[in-house]
């Protein structure tokens, strides 16, 4: 394991209800929130438009992400991830992710649903590797 992620459950929730409204597109955003080595902590996450159309595609809108990080500044807070989903897959980095992400202490959160009413499974993964996060509920 690569660090922990402290996810709060109204937080998990919020990304579930998101993957599933999305399907069977992905959702995507950003999570806000501070770390202290190897451990990060949750404190909001910032829905996106995905900028793709491709149903198994996500693109974080980079103006939201810049407002972001403007808005977090001399908060004490960051932008310490990225969230998207997959729909009928598994929550683990696709080929593509591994192709286009990944960088170090960056967090990625995958939520794999097989349909819009189906469990939804987090995954967590850091880095470029896309070593697996260790997720923790609050």
């Amino acid at each position: 394991m690569s660090g922990t992620l402290l996810l709060p459950e109204d937080l998990k929730r919020r990304v579930t209800a998101e993957a599933r409204a999305a399907w069977p597109a992905e959702c995507c955003g950003l999570i806000e929130g501070v770390r202290d080595g190897d451990r990060f902590e949750a404190l909001a996450i910032h829905p996106t438009k995905n900028g793709r159309t491709e149903p198994d595609r996500f693109e974080i809108d980079p103006a939201a992400h810049i407002g972001l990080m403007r808005a977090l500044r001399g908060s004490g807070r960051s932008i310490i991830g990225c969230y998207h989903s997959h729909p009928g897959g598994r929550p683990e980095p696709s080929a593509h992710d591994r192709e286009n992400g990944g960088s170090a202490d960056f967090l990625w959160l995958i939520a794999g649903l097989a349909g819009p009413s189906g469990e939804v499974l987090l995954g967590g993964f850091r880095g470029e590797a896309f070593e697996p996060v260790q997720l923790v509920s609050a």
